[in-house]
């Protein structure tokens, strides 16, 4: 099962319509079979996952979240009545879904969400959470609160089954930095265990548009695949870890952060 996820910076910069041919483009070659986006966008009856969903015959759901809030006044024309949110891609049926609230009385406003997404995998009910957390050094209580909840959220019993939990998404902190350290404690992060540079980076301040003000985040690794397994015992392998749109193509990069994809395994038995 290959999982992706990417912070498509929304709407933002010169020319995102370029910007989300290329990563459509990325995303038909690396077929990921879940996808989790942040900073996806809605407007006008449809929404940039079921776009990416569509030609692939894949399904999609997408949920406003109030991180990074929308720019008012809008940046540009293309902006205006356009809502930022998280969303997942999925070769699968999506049976249910729910969305979570995630604390921030630092900041206030609009909170971030998360999506937890109940997909139809053939060896039964496959559970996705997707995510994006708070960034500012000023509301790090909210951040380190954030991460909290979705450790909460991610090890909750009655998601426990025959195959792991997922947890995607721009989580705005590196394994090191204190407010990873939940979830840490509580999944596998997917990319150590599958032999990634422990030197990768998905917010690269050598893209022309990285928010290099971004002092946390900025030449880190804060985008994330985690994992747990389902039940005690179940093994959980990672056969191969990646990084996605990490090139300019003539001379634009699809987003200001790299997606991360990351291949699992499931142990003899649990597929059909």
């Amino acid at each position: 099962m290959r999982v992706m996820t990417w912070n498509v910076w929304w709407r933002f910069g010169d020319d995102w319509q370029t910007r989300e041919r290329l990563i459509a483009d990325t995303v038909a070659e690396h077929r990921p079979d879940l996808l989790g986006l942040v900073e996806s966008w809605a407007a006008d009856g449809t929404d940039q996952p079921h776009r990416l969903a569509e030609p692939h015959g894949m399904h999609a759901v997408w949920v406003a979240s109030g991180l990074p809030p929308e720019p008012e006044p809008p940046e540009n024309p293309d902006q205006r009545g356009v809502a930022i949110g998280i969303g997942l891609v999925s070769r699968w049926p999506i049976r249910a879904t729910e969305v979570h609230d995630l604390p921030n009385p630092q900041r206030g406003g609009a909170p971030p969400r998360a999506l937890l997404a109940t997909v139809e995998h053939p060896a039964g009910p496959l559970h996705v959470i997707v995510g994006c957390t708070e960034w500012e050094p000023d509301y790090a209580e909210d951040h380190l609160a954030q991460c909290r909840a979705l450790a909460a959220l991610a090890t909750d019993e009655r998601l426990d089954g025959a195959l792991p939990v997922l947890l995607v998404g721009d989580l705005n902190a590196a394994p090191g930095q204190v407010e990873l350290l939940p979830l840490l404690d509580a999944m596998v992060d997917t990319w150590a265990v599958g032999g990634g540079d422990p030197e990768a980076v998905t917010l690269d301040s050598a893209v022309p548009d990285a928010p290099v003000e971004a002092v946390k985040q900025i030449d880190r690794r804060i985008d994330h695949v985690l994992a747990r397994p389902g039940r005690p015992g179940v093994p959980l392998r990672v056969s191969r870890v990646f990084l996605a749109g990490d090139r300019p193509i003539g001379g634009v990069f699809p987003s200001d952060h790299y997606a991360v994809g990351a291949d699992l395994e499931f142990s003899p038995g649990t597929l059909p």
